[in-house]
């Protein structure tokens, strides 16, 4: 009987760790809806303005803000890492950070690179083994595109005075609820468009390019890295949805195996019951 007992507690442990796991899931869910639209009506204006401003970049001069086009050689990197706050997301957060390492010990290798949390998951892992430039898991709290410009002109200041050579994303692109896309994305020094056959000379100025570059190149920025931060976001409630809904799969799964153990159990239970009473009653019949 105590095995029964045993069977019983754990059957009622799963059914209470089914109900949290299924209310996750649908509170990600609801998040998800509203997050994946402001990504979606989001992504195409933030990727126009950064393939105007590639197509810009080539004619800028250093006081036009061409400064942020300025190709160094690379001896100081900052990667910044976009995680999330919270767990119970799958591969999520582990994905980001084992990235942001790769980049640090494979690409990166002969540079000093320092790393930038976004995201509290983030922050409590890379910054065991690496110099942190800085933790922005507060960014969630209010997540506009306000404060994400205030991460943004910091990362801009830090690489027009030199702190560093490059300055690089790494995010999970958001694609369904299922999929997410590890992306690398260059922020600083701003790429040019591959083949270089698009200037602004493709471009008529009003009133005059350097009062508009001024004004774009800042604002492209910021949306880009507003547009990443966005894309994280859609991801992490994507991802924690599934985790959520396989979490919930496998707790139904192994509740029905307790209960049929359960029943298994009770059953040879009460067939040892009856065995004695006859038994016994045999045995008071001789």
């Amino acid at each position: 009987m105590a095995n029964l007992k045993e069977i019983r507690s754990r059957i009622a442990s799963v059914s209470s760790t089914m109900q949290i796991t299924s209310a996750m899931k649908m509170v990600s869910a609801a998040k998800l809806k509203k997050a994946q639209d402001a990504i979606t009506a989001m992504r195409p204006y933030a990727d126009k303005l950064t393939e105007l401003l590639q197509n810009l970049s080539a004619s800028l001069d250093s006081e036009a803000g061409g400064q942020y086009a300025e190709e160094r050689e690379v001896n100081k990197v900052l990667i910044v890492g976009i995680t999330s706050n919270r767990g119970l997301c799958g591969a999520f957060n582990s994905n980001i950070i084992k990235h942001c390492v790769s980049l640090a010990e494979s690409e990166y290798q002969g540079a000093t690179v320092e790393m930038m949390a976004v995201g509290k998951k983030g922050n409590d892992l890379l910054s065991k083994s690496y110099t942190m430039a800085g933790d922005h898991s507060e960014i969630y709290d209010d997540l506009t595109f306000e404060n994400s410009a205030l991460i943004a002109e910091e990362l801009m200041n830090a690489f027009s005075e030199g702190v560093y050579d490059r300055i690089v994303l790494v995010y999970n692109r958001f694609k369904n609820a299922a999929t997410q896309i590890v992306t690398t994305e260059q922020f600083l020094p701003i790429v040019p468009l591959e083949g270089g056959e698009h200037t602004g000379a493709d471009y008529l100025f009003e009133p005059t390019q350097e009062d508009i570059v001024t004004q774009l190149i800042p604002k492209s920025l910021k949306t880009q890295l507003y547009k990443a931060i966005r894309d994280s976001f859609a991801s992490e409630h994507g991802a924690r949805m599934t985790a959520m809904h396989k979490a919930t799969d496998n707790a139904s799964e192994l509740k029905d195996q307790l209960t049929l153990t359960y029943n298994k159990a009770r059953q040879a239970a009460i067939t040892n019951e009856i065995l004695e009473i006859v038994g016994g009653a045999e045995a008071l019949n001789n």
